[in-house]
């Protein structure tokens, strides 16, 4: 095939695979298309839960037209068994004759012989079409394996005079319809949603997707919480049987907090460090071991300035509104902080969103 036709097929195998964002995790969002003698015989993505793989529900749709075909997918195929055999192993069986893969896995278990294995069966193997998209689609799975944390969105709504908030903390609609539906649409393509306890305590938020429709794609939502202040009547521990809600605490935490929101479906995870207050790092390295690859932190200042001072914003989303909160708000951004996230991140786009403007931010 041509390059053309080629690097049109890996972008709807990239486009694909992000339908999967945010469902699929400990897992990686992964596209596939097979096409045979130019036409399109079976597309696939990764399912929710992680399974399916991307390439077996390919093949699956494919069926007998796979033979002689080439593949096309984002992520090379896995080449150990897990919870199920080897995509590898399945792509040889339907004789697939070419593979073209956007970029290997860092996964030790895999870390290649994917590749070599599809070669050493017959099969043509190309590496690196639409390589650098591949990375920035499976940054969390890539992040996870490789630093074992989770790739983190950052995102603030921010008043034309610099606030977040009224004075007291009061809640207030920053931004306007348009921006909130991309913030909920941002919501469903994360796995996880993360805001300070302070958040809680001044906002009692949902943190959930409110897209029609959506609701089932809302985020695990995560509150740091070194002392476990979170209220028991709150809206998120008196919604965590719905929609999972998981508390990250001090080592030192009270044991009858633990229980009280234990008992109310809430999932404590305790940092290995019993002081105050919580290390940003342990936090996310608690959430990569529980299998979160995707993690949105919406809030608030202070939770946004510690991660990035500690450079693990991986990308940030701004909502900038015409709004004027007055003098007495709450700042978006501490002092320096706007200088740290300029320093670290590459200002990529900026467009309007209904009547506020969107800037995003991404690692250079």
């Amino acid at each position: 095939m041509s390059a053309a036709t080629d690097t049109r097929f890996m972008a709807l195998a990239l486009s694909l695979g992000r339908r999967g964002l945010g469902r699929t995790w400990p897992n990686p969002a992964v596209g596939a298309v097979i096409v045979k003698d130019g036409v399109i015989v079976g597309r696939g993505w990764t399912q929710p839960g992680g399974r399916p793989h991307a390439e077996v529900e390919a093949l699956r749709r494919a069926g007998e037209a796979a033979r002689g075909a080439t593949m096309y997918v984002t992520l090379e195929p896995c080449s150990h068994f897990g919870k199920s055999p080897p995509c590898a192993d399945a792509i040889i069986a339907a004789g697939v004759s070419r593979v073209v893969s956007a970029i290997e896995d860092p996964n030790p278990e895999v870390a290649g012989q994917g590749h070599a294995w599809l070669r050493a069966a017959g099969v043509t193997v190309e590496i690196g079409l639409g390589a650098d998209q591949a990375r920035r689609d499976h940054t969390g799975h890539i992040l996870r394996i490789t630093q074992r944390r989770p790739r983190v969105l950052l995102k603030l709504a921010i008043s034309a005079d610099g606030k977040a908030g009224t004075a007291g903390g009061k809640p207030i609609a920053i931004t306007g319809e348009d921006a909130r539906e991309r913030v909920h649409m941002l919501r469903a393509e994360n796995d996880a949603i993360m805001v300070g306890i302070g958040t809680v305590l001044a906002d009692d938020p949902q943190l959930t997707c409110r897209l029609p429709g959506m609701a089932k794609r809302s985020p695990v939502r995560v509150i740091a919480d070194s002392a476990l202040r979170l209220p028991v009547q709150s809206q998120l521990v008196q919604s965590a049987r719905e929609t999972p809600v998981w508390a990250i605490c001090a080592g030192g935490a009270a044991e009858q907090a633990v229980s009280n929101l234990l008992s109310r479906g809430v999932n404590v995870l305790r940092s290995p460090n019993s002081a105050e207050p919580l290390d940003i790092r342990e936090v996310l390295g608690l959430l990569s071991a529980a299998g979160i690859t995707r993690l949105m932190v919406e809030g608030g200042p202070t939770l946004a300035a510690t991660l990035l001072a500690a450079d693990l914003v991986d990308e940030a989303v701004l909502f900038h509104s015409p709004k004027i909160v007055g003098a007495g708000g709450i700042e978006a951004l501490a002092s320096g902080t706007m200088a740290a996230l300029s320093a670290r991140l590459k200002q990529v786009s900026s467009e309007p969103v209904g009547v506020d403007r969107q800037v995003l931010y991404v690692r250079e």
